[in-house]
C-alpha cells in the first residue's frame, strides 16, 4: 500500500460494529422522540384518549346543528369568495415580483459578501417568524378593516416563504454555468440572466403556485380579524348562531379550494 495515499474513510472498521453503532444511535433517537412526545402530551393534556364517546357525541350534536347547509345563502357568498381569491392573487403576484431581488441577494453563490448574505438571511427569517394573522391584526389597526390590510399581511407572509424557497433553489443550481459565463467576460447581471434564471424558472413558477394555494386558505382566516375575504361571513353566521349558513360557506370554500389545487397541480406538472 502506498503510504502517501490517504486511507478510505471506513478502512479498518468492522462492518458489523458500524451497523450496531448505527442501530444504537437510531434507537437512542427514537427513544428521545418518544420521551419528548410523552412529556409534551402530559404537559398539554393532549392524549389520544380524549377522543372518547363524549367527543363523538359532541361532533354529532354540532353536525346536526349545521346540517342541512343553507345554500340559499349562496348569493351572499360569491362576492366575498371572489374577494378572497383576488386577495390571494394580488398578494402572490406582488410577493413573486419582490422575491426576485431578495432571493438573489440571499443566495450564497450569487452574493459573496458575508455581511450582505447573513443580513438578508436574518431579514427573511424575521419575515417568516411573524404569522399572517398577527400581521393582519397589525395592519387592521393601521389601515382599518378591509381588504387592503389582508393583502399586505399575505404579501409579507408570502414574501418570506417564497424568498426562502427560491434562495435555497438558487444555491442548489449548477454553478458550472455561472463559472462559464464569468470566464467569457459576462458581468453579474448577464450571469444572472443567462445562467441563473433559466435554471430556476420552472421551480419559481411551481413555488409561486404553491404560495398561491397557501394564500387562498390563509385569506379565509384573515376575515375573522377584519382583514377582508369570506372569513368575515363565517364569523358573522357563527355569531348569529346560523350554523347551516356557516356550513354552506365552508362547503363552498372546500370545493373551490379543491378545484384550485387541481388546476395548480396540473400547471406544476406541465412546468416541471
Amino acid at each position: 500500500m502506498n503510504p502517501t495515499k490517504p486511507l478510505p474513510l471506513n478502512e479498518g472498521k468492522v462492518p458489523g460494529l458500524v451497523s450496531k453503532q448505527k442501530k444504537r444511535s437510531n434507537l437512542l433517537i427514537l427513544l428521545v422522540i418518544l420521551v419528548l412526545y410523552i412529556v409534551s402530551s402530559l404537559q398539554t393534556n393532549s392524549s389520544l384518549l380524549r377522543f372518547d364517546g363524549e367527543f363523538f357525541s359532541n361532533v354529532w350534536r354540532m353536525m346536526s346543528q349545521m346540517w342541512p347547509p343553507q345554500f340559499a345563502y349562496a348569493p351572499m357568498i360569491w362576492p366575498k369568495l371572489m374577494e378572497t381569491i383576488q386577495m390571494a392573487v394580488l398578494s402572490t403576484v406582488l410577493a413573486a415580483l419582490f422575491c426576485i431581488p431578495l432571493c438573489l441577494v440571499s443566495a450564497q453563490n450569487i452574493v459573496r459578501n458575508k455581511w450582505i448574505y447573513n443580513g438578508m438571511k436574518g431579514f427573511l427569517n424575521i419575515l417568516r417568524t411573524i404569522p399572517e394573522l398577527i400581521l393582519a391584526v397589525l395592519f387592521v389597526g393601521l389601515f382599518g378593516i378591509g381588504v387592503f390590510s389582508g393583502i399586505l399581511a399575505l404579501f409579507i407572509f408570502s414574501l418570506g416563504i417564497l424568498a426562502k424557497l427560491m434562495s435555497e433553489t438558487i444555491e442548489g443550481i449548477d454553478n458550472h454555468q455561472l463559472e462559464a459565463m464569468e470566464a467569457t467576460g459576462g458581468n453579474r447581471l448577464q450571469v444572472i440572466w443567462y445562467a441563473v434564471i433559466p435554471q430556476i424558472l420552472p421551480q419559481f413558477a411551481s413555488f409561486s403556485l404553491y404560495v398561491f394555494e397557501i394564500n387562498i386558505r390563509a385569506s379565509v382566516v384573515l376575515g375573522f380579524v377584519g382583514a377582508g375575504g369570506i372569513g368575515l361571513l363565517i364569523q358573522q353566521q357563527i355569531n348569529f348562531l346560523n350554523y347551516p349558513a356557516a356550513m354552506a360557506v365552508v362547503m363552498i370554500i372546500f370545493f373551490v379550494v379543491v378545484i384550485i389545487d387541481f388546476i395548480s397541480n396540473k400547471m406544476r406538472e406541465a412546468l416541471l
